[in-house]
């Protein structure tokens, strides 16, 4: 695989954790480099680890994965979306968010929910026995740097828009939700 498609095919992957990410900044008040290398580690991780699962599953479960992958991508952004919509309503007495999405559980369904796409790569890789360890390790990279970027740019935007930008990013991790479900029910 040539440098230029392996490239697009992590940018293309990072869209998501990129996404989320600008969701994640808008709700922390302030971003400390806990927020950032947290969020930024783990989806890049969970990118560059999924693509390594996909490659050893190989055709033998994809039929399996495929067939269920859209609907637990899309299950849990709806649950974390919903989360943070309920939180944007209910914030604490200082304005704080109820819930930390670079801590705990949220932060590692959050990693799962943007990396499924990932698992899917990998399988295809196997398919066409491309070997798998430079294109996971390329893909976790550029996830993670534009997970970096998307907490700092989304914290600028949540800094200026207050309370109401938990609810908005509540609604785009739902949004992307259901463009997963959709793109793999109805085609691209």
């Amino acid at each position: 695989m040539d440098w230029i498609s392996l490239l697009a095919i992590a940018v293309a992957l990072a869209m998501d954790a990129f996404a989320v990410s600008l969701a994640a900044g808008a709700v922390l008040r302030p971003v400390t480099f806990r927020h950032c290398f947290r969020i930024g580690f783990h989806f890049g991780l969970f990118q560059g680890l999924m693509p390594i699962v996909g490659w050893l599953a190989g055709m033998s479960v994809q039929r399996y994965i495929t067939a269920w992958d859209h609907w637990v991508a899309f299950g849990l952004l709806g649950f974390l979306g919903m989360n943070m919509i309920r939180g944007g309503i209910g914030e604490d007495r200082e304005g704080n968010p109820v819930n930390d999405p670079s801590r705990g559980l949220t932060l590692v369904l959050l990693s799962v929910a943007t990396s499924i796409d990932a698992l899917a790569i990998g399988l295809t890789l196997a398919m066409i026995e491309i070997t798998i360890w430079l294109p996971a390790l390329i893909i976790g990279l550029v996830a993670g740097g534009f997970s970096v970027v998307g907490v700092l740019i989304g914290n600028r935007v949540g800094s200026a828009w207050g309370g109401r930008v938990e609810v908005i990013g509540g609604l785009v991790l739902i949004a992307i939700g259901v463009k997963i479900l959709g793109e793999h029910l109805l085609g691209p």
